[in-house]
């Protein structure tokens, strides 16, 4: 597997979604700018890969695939180091303007992003040209119901965002929030995708891969499952996204964990909608969990996360 020489895939952890970019002459883009806390990381990771381009290339463009803090964190952190335009998906453009924290998932989930200022919007069924290369955004609803992917036919490559990982696909969001068109939604997205003509894909999170069937049909039995039972949505979304938030926090007491489950309005609400956990076994289920699939470990009392951030 060889990606074409203008692009360089930035793979980070799981804290922050992957910088993609995509070079044409002395002019570069970047897709998705990582979370807040790492952005500092993140200006030097892409401060290092321009300067080492022949010759030296600046930072003319940043594009996202869809609002989530882990995507759009280090947003202001890069317009302010590079001075370049920053283009989002055009469903979310009503939210980052008003820096709506709520539609942005920043209080209920409480997770930490700075405010930013976009200069265009993407459409769906848009074409543009960036890297030297002719994409198209494609209309990726599921995760977040606003999301783009970017479909480069000529080259058979597509940046999927949360839409598609090798081994799955992001939370589906709306579905714990009680939208009811969220999994016919990721349903739709993933037969959509599966109709692409793909060599390569670049998720979100993870290192690209070339295995597209087998990615594919690992998600579809996935979304197979949350179909069947959509318990298993509101499950996977507190493992999920619990674990963002300690990669975050870096650490947090035992005893403490059934107050903060109570006091983050994300993970009440699904446990309140969907599971009916009383606070204590809604801990201790979620710390069972978390230990068997060895994503956190304890120590003196203390919950840690075993991912790299």
């Amino acid at each position: 597997m060889k990606l074409p020489d203008s692009i360089q895939v930035i793979e980070r952890g799981w804290l922050s979604s992957n910088n993609i970019l995509l070079y044409a002459g002395e002019s570069a883009t970047l897709v998705d700018a990582g979370y807040v806390g790492h952005a500092p990381q993140t200006v030097e990771l892409v401060t290092s890969a321009l300067a080492a381009r022949r010759p030296a290339t600046r930072l003319d463009l940043l594009v996202n695939t869809h609002s989530h803090s882990d995507h759009i964190g280090g947003n202001a952190s890069l317009q302010a180091a590079f001075g370049c335009k920053i283009a989002i998906p055009a469903g979310i453009e009503r939210m980052v303007a008003e820096w709506d924290t709520d539609a942005l998932m920043l209080d209920a989930a409480r997770q930490r992003g700075d405010r930013f200022a976009h200069d265009a919007v993407i459409e769906a069924d848009s074409e543009f040209e960036i890297g030297g290369l002719a994409w198209q955004a494609l209309a990726a609803p599921g995760h977040d119901m606003e999301a783009l992917i970017y479909y480069c036919a000529e080259k058979r490559l597509l940046i999927s965002g949360d839409a598609l990982w090798q081994d799955g696909f992001g939370i589906i969001f709306g579905e714990v929030m009680g939208r009811k068109d969220a999994l016919p939604a990721t349903r739709s997205t993933l037969e959509m995708i599966g109709r692409l003509d793909v060599d390569i894909v670049i998720p979100g999170h993870g290192a690209p891969f070339d295995d597209f069937d087998g990615a594919m049909a690992r998600a579809l039995r996935r979304l197979e499952s949350f179909e069947a039972d959509s318990t298993r949505v509101g499950r996977n979304a507190v493992r999920a996204c619990f674990t963002f938030n300690l990669l975050d926090l870096q650490r947090l007491r035992e005893d403490e964990l059934a107050a903060y489950l109570a006091s983050v309005p994300f993970f009440h609400n699904v446990n309140q909608r969907m599971l009916g956990f009383s606070d204590d076994d809604f801990a201790s289920w979620l710390l069972g969990e978390l230990l068997r699939s060895r994503s956190v470990e304890l120590k003196d009392g203390w919950i840690l996360p075993t991912m790299a951030p």
